[in-house]
């Protein structure tokens, strides 16, 4: 309130000079909002933009003799928003697990470039009484875990990209043992949607050591566990490709021409929308272990939730599909959730699976398992996405800070934390 009084101060003694440094100073406050609780590329735009619209700011604020003033309404916007931030961070109580007895760490050393040697993780686990296990190249990752578990390990943690984690993920749950993620791979999307924090390698090891438990989903494509989503279409094919490891950007937008031409002879892709409706697509389809948040810059691209029992599809605009154009104000892209999906095909169709190649023999049948995994979490790390108390808009935002300030939890942050009961349905069923 302190800073909208600043604001129509700064616009009504010096109009309309003034307004422009009343419009600065709001551009600030928006972009800055956006880097401080955007994800991916909208936190690095909205910084990005706040540099310039401060330095924009300041300079009309020299010029109409009003620095000191702006600089005032600048701290109380900066404070503002990092009380903003604070607000919506998540913290989710745990409930309370016994520490297993032999609980076991498989790691690679040379997963997100060489994170598990960096960090001495191997040392660090032994030292929580955690046996650590390398694994070589060539090694068969599944025999390794069935081996553990049938010597005796009553718990699994693995330090790796997602790939593997999917690999040990569906061990655990055939056992029913808990599951501990280790954030040492590139990108480690899963860790981030179960609330395990990605800066804190080492910290991650403690979900062995008096951590929480909680449930979460599972899906599966033709049996075979995922745990972030499988991409038919695009990026599929790309990921295919030789050359995509050393250039992945170009390798994408080549292979997106050539599928997206109306001559392309590739694979066509069957599926039904929710009203029952049969599509054809070779653009993009992304079936994912619950649905992500897209088209907003407030936690696009994570999942507010992974246990909610249902599976996330989305599927991008096609020009095959009935030759319809988009208008502008379409987004390109539409999301439904289901507990199943299936996809056929002609021939045996290109699968990024939790970012590794694979080629799948169709029909492409996907399922969600609710609740099938136990997973334990440090208790020092959020314990659910960053994303689950976060509103979907600006204005959602607004709305939210007003409830908080009015001591009432706001909608989104009640809903996004509650916990799961052992059925995977939550608390308000």
């Amino acid at each position: 309130m302190l800073a909208a009084g600043l604001s129509v101060q700064f616009a009504s003694t010096d109009f309309p000079s003034g307004l422009e440094v009343a419009a600065a100073a709001v551009a600030c406050l928006l972009l800055g909002w956006y880097g401080l609780v955007g994800a991916g590329p909208a936190r690095f735009l909205g910084l990005g933009g706040l540099a310039m619209a401060f330095t924009a700011a300041v300079i009309l604020a020299i010029r109409d003799g009003e620095l000191l003033e702006f600089l005032v309404l600048a701290v109380i916007l900066a404070a503002g928003a990092a009380s903003a931030r604070r607000a919506f961070k998540v913290r989710v109580p745990l409930p309370e697990a016994a520490d297993p007895e032999h609980p076991v760490l498989f790691f690679n050393p040379k997963s997100g470039g060489g994170k598990a040697e960096r960090f001495s993780l191997a040392a660090e686990a032994e030292d929580r009484g955690i046996r650590a296990v390398e694994m070589k190249p060539g090694c068969d990752l599944e025999r390794m875990a069935r081996e553990e578990v049938e010597a005796g390990a009553d718990a699994l943690a693995m330090a790796g990209g997602d790939g593997s984690q999917a690999v040990i993920v569906a061990v655990a749950a055939e056992y029913g043992l808990p599951y501990a993620c280790v954030p040492a791979g590139t990108r480690n999307h899963f860790a981030l949607d179960l609330g395990v924090d990605r800066e804190d390698v080492v910290g991650a090891l403690d979900a062995f050591v008096g951590g929480g438990e909680r449930r979460v989903d599972l899906a599966e494509v033709n049996g075979r566990v995922f745990v972030n989503n499988v991409s038919l279409g695009v990026y599929a094919a790309a990921v295919q490709r030789g050359g995509y490891r050393e250039a992945k950007v170009r390798t994408l937008l080549e292979t997106g021409a050539e599928m997206l031409d109306p001559g392309s002879t590739g694979s066509v892709l069957k599926w039904k929308s929710p009203s029952g409706r049969e599509h054809s697509s070779s653009a993009a389809i992304l079936v994912s272990n619950n649905l992500y948040r897209l088209g907003s810059a407030l936690g696009s691209g994570t999942r507010p939730r992974i246990d909610d029992g249902m599976l996330g599809v989305t599927v991008f605009a096609d020009p095959l599909d009935g030759g319809r154009r988009l208008t502008r104000l379409q987004r390109p892209w539409r999301q439904w959730s289901t507990p199943t999906f299936e996809v056929s095909a002609p021939d045996p169709v290109a699968a990024g699976i939790d970012g590794e190649s694979a080629m799948v023999d169709p029909p492409l049948r996907f399922a969600i398992r609710p609740a099938a995994l136990r997973v334990r979490i440090a208790r020092a790390h959020p314990g659910a996405s960053p994303s689950a108390a976060m509103p979907g808009s600006f204005l959602g935002g607004m709305r939210a800070l007003l409830l908080i300030a009015t001591g009432r939890p706001p909608v989104e942050r009640a809903s996004a934390l509650e916990a799961p009961h052992p059925d995977g349905k939550s608390d308000r069923g």
